[in-house]
């Protein structure tokens, strides 16, 4: 068994609005392959629409047709939407399942048979709080209803709203062929928590994998701060408010049944105003909602740290400031982030995602002179998500500075048109 790796190779892969990473441990008898991740919510214009399955199939040649393991850090669509099966077997889901990774690495929050009321994984002793787990499971339903909300009455919101309401509700559902394909296409899964084994030791010799979050209900209430005083009955208020109009819920017909601005439409001319105010208030609630539920998720996201010894590599999925928090409590945390190589921005550059105190503990940041200054990786692609109106695009202008100013960075939205991939390589 070979002691430890000489290096990696990071291929960061053209997934648009989505995250898509192979690693490459190269070690004295042979590569070892780690896939983070392989979804997208929304292809760049310049490529074609089967780009997954593109990806796939390069993944499959860079690893010499056997996969090591796989690592979804949280079920979100741009992560998780690129292992989907197909009915012929053909999907970019099946190729890499004949990959055969030999493990599957999850968030606790994940474990298919996890109790409702469990506020960690099972053999974890559980006691006292009560779990977002059935919250969780309200997600796809909430998201459902927006959606088909949007898909019956594509007029019924402006145009900002809508879009933004469908981009989120869309990447909240539930991927059920993904989500499966995860759950079964290796003998060993592993669903991690702050602290917890990451079981990837044994198949990457001398690299010790840190799982820094997501913590459990039992360790803090942070990550459930959304619904803390009762997480099941928060989701159900919120769903009962997406009915209140009575057409989503099947029982009337809509308020305003056509389209009405402020400029034209068949309501007399001094109710206009007051309709088209009352249509985007409905939909700023519905947008509130649906954030929330993004906001939820991304909580439960994996946050590992790769450390072999010489460089430090930090991959933190979609994790936020709730998901941080606990691990930037300890002490032992903060020092082991003093020294990271290589940073993965969370969340595709958005400004939750890669909280202040964090950043605060490179050490190796600072201008293009610094010695081993530090690299970071993005995926992610402008105009997807957010407004600069309200500074909520993604990637968030001032982070991007920050990235560009103070480290190596490398985009996909940097990539050159065409470009399958950005390959990075780091000497151990």
């Amino acid at each position: 068994m070979p002691s430890k790796p000489a290096s990696v190779t990071i291929f960061t892969y053209q997934v648009g609005f989505g995250d898509c990473f192979l690693l490459r441990f190269a070690y004295p008898d042979r590569n070892r392959h780690v896939l983070i991740d392989f979804g997208t919510t929304g292809l760049p214009a310049d490529v074609a629409s089967d780009q997954l399955l593109t990806i796939a199939k390069d993944i499959a040649v860079k690893c010499n047709g056997r996969l090591d393991a796989v690592i979804a850090t949280h079920r979100h669509a741009d992560h998780i939407s690129g292992f989907s099966t197909k009915a012929d077997g053909k999907g970019s889901g099946d190729v890499i399942r004949s990959l055969k990774p030999a493990l599957v690495l999850q968030p606790w929050t994940e474990q298919p048979d996890l109790a409702i009321d469990a506020t960690a994984p099972t053999g974890v002793a559980l006691t006292g709080l009560r779990s977002t787990r059935q919250a969780l499971r309200h997600m796809h339903a909430i998201s459902q209803e927006v959606v088909d909300r949007l898909t019956r009455d594509p007029q019924a919101f402006s145009a900002s709203i809508a879009g933004q309401m469908r981009f989120i509700g869309e990447d909240n559902l539930s991927n059920l062929s993904a989500v499966q394909n995860l759950a079964t296409m290796s003998p060993k899964r592993v669903y991690a928590f702050h602290g917890s084994p990451s079981g990837l030791d044994a198949i990457l010799p001398g690299v010790k994998t840190s799982v820094l979050g997501p913590p459990t209900l039992q360790q803090t209430t942070t990550i459930g701060k959304e619904a803390a005083s009762n997480p099941a009955e928060f989701w159900q208020l919120r769903r009962r408010r997406l009915a209140d109009d009575g057409d989503i819920a099947g029982r009337s017909a809509p308020i305003f049944p056509k389209r009405v601005s402020a400029t034209g439409g068949k309501l007399p001319m001094p109710v206009r105003w007051l309709a088209y105010r009352m249509r985007e208030a409905r939909g700023e609630q519905m947008l509130q909602i649906v954030r929330s539920l993004d906001k939820q998720m991304n909580n439960t996201s994996l946050i590992l740290l790769f450390d072999t010894g010489s460089r430090k590599l930090l991959f933190p999925g979609d994790a936020q400031i709730e998901n941080w928090q606990y691990a930037l409590s300890k002490p032992k945390v903060r020092e082991s982030l003093a020294d990271v190589d290589l940073y993965k921005v969370g969340h595709h550059g958005s400004r939750n995602a890669t909280p202040r105190s964090m950043w605060a503990q490179f050490n190796k940041k600072g201008p293009r002179t610094k010695p081993g200054r530090l690299t970071t990786l993005m995926s992610t692609m402008p105009g997807k998500h957010g407004q600069d109106a309200s500074n909520s695009e993604v990637p968030r202008k001032t982070l991007l500075k920050e990235l560009t100013t103070q480290s190596d960075l490398h985009s996909t939205h940097l990539l050159p048109s065409g470009q399958l991939c950005n390959e990075l390589v780091i000497k151990l």
